[in-house]
């Protein structure tokens, strides 16, 4: 067995040396992108300390907790299948991808954007795994990214507006002035679709803006259908991921009103998708405090509460980051 592993290193020494200077450059990005994944995934699993014995006391009075978990797993593939159906709309005026190659640029995103800060690495993923016109892509995932932030902001207003009848010492002047802030950007978003088009052109002859025009006049490309479309997968794809909260919290024995439940969900998600990634751990810690401000009001114990919100966490985004890894190994930084 020694003699076989000197043999494979010795063959993966000879091949980096056979490599060209920018190939190496390239190999070696690759090593040090992969090296620093998964030291970030282990640097984050070891911040989260619970009092596992409350945890467990809950779990014990779950009847079949395997049932909810599987259910969640199972729809972990879903959930970015819609993403991925909604980026490969979205591609069809740049690149003709089919769902697979979509579902790979998709993931491979999910595991840089876990590494790097804001929609950076999201972005950098689905653009590098793509052979030609990445820099329309740019603005294709800038399109895609905002259709998720517009149909979490419209179902935020919504729960917003319910968590104050159900929460009544919320319903203050700045709770209110809150709703109409999210009511008016919701109004907003339905104005800029009908006006992108004009005001797209517009931009491309300002002194400014019109340097950067490549990047993003394709938002004024796509017709009404595909924008429905793509919509229509942003919102399925966003019920997904309520259903899989909702089974987290199952899992661990919360039960609330599905009401109660699900305006609670669309907040969390509100916030996670509103705060900026300040760090270079993606929004982990911004969920969990969320959770735990909006359901404050509802007596969760914070220790199972955290670990649902976490468990949602592990399904949605750092399976999805381990299996993403491998795509990020085979991205190629120049374009065809």
């Amino acid at each position: 067995m020694d003699v076989a592993l000197c043999s494979l290193q010795s063959n993966v020494f000879s091949y980096v040396l056979s490599l060209k200077p920018s190939k190496k450059i390239i190999f070696w990005a690759k090593i040090i992108v992969f090296a620093g994944l998964v030291t970030y995934i282990g640097y984050v699993l070891r911040q989260q300390q619970f009092d596992w014995s409350i945890v467990q006391h809950q779990l014990r009075t779950v009847a079949h907790p395997e049932r909810w978990a599987v259910a969640l797993l199972v729809l972990t593939p879903i959930n970015w299948g819609f993403e991925a159906l909604k980026w490969q709309i979205l591609l069809r005026r740049i690149e003709g991808v089919n769902f697979w190659g979509a579902y790979k640029g998709v993931l491979a995103g999910v595991a840089l954007g876990f590494a790097l800060p804001a929609q950076l690495g999201d972005t950098a993923g689905r653009v590098l795994s793509l052979r030609t016109n990445r820099t329309g892509a740019v603005g294709a995932s800038l399109v895609s990214g905002g259709m998720q932030f517009y149909v979490a902001l419209v179902f935020g207003t919504v729960a917003w507006a319910h968590h104050l009848t159900v929460v009544p010492e919320r319903a203050s002047s700045g709770g209110k002035l809150l709703l109409l802030i999210l009511v008016g950007l919701s109004g907003g978003g339905i104005v800029f679709g009908l006006v992108r088009r004009p005001l797209i052109r517009w931009l491309e002859y300002r002194a400014g803006a019109g340097r950067f025009a490549d990047f993003w006049v394709v938002a004024g490309q796509y017709d009404d259908r595909e924008i429905a479309l793509a919509l229509g997968a942003a919102t399925i794809r966003y019920l997904v991921f309520s259903v899989q909260f909702y089974l987290a919290f199952r899992l661990l024995g919360i039960v609330l009103p599905v009401a109660e439940s699900a305006s609670g969900i669309g907040l969390v998600f509100l916030a996670k998708t509103i705060t900026p990634a300040f760090n270079l751990l993606s929004d982990l810690g911004v969920r969990e405090a969320a959770s735990l401000w909006v359901f404050a009001p509802f007596n969760v114990p914070a220790p199972v509460l955290l670990t649902a919100t976490l468990t949602v966490w592990f399904a949605n985004v750092l399976t999805p980051v381990l299996v993403g890894l491998i795509w990020v190994w085979k991205l190629k930084l120049t374009a065809e």
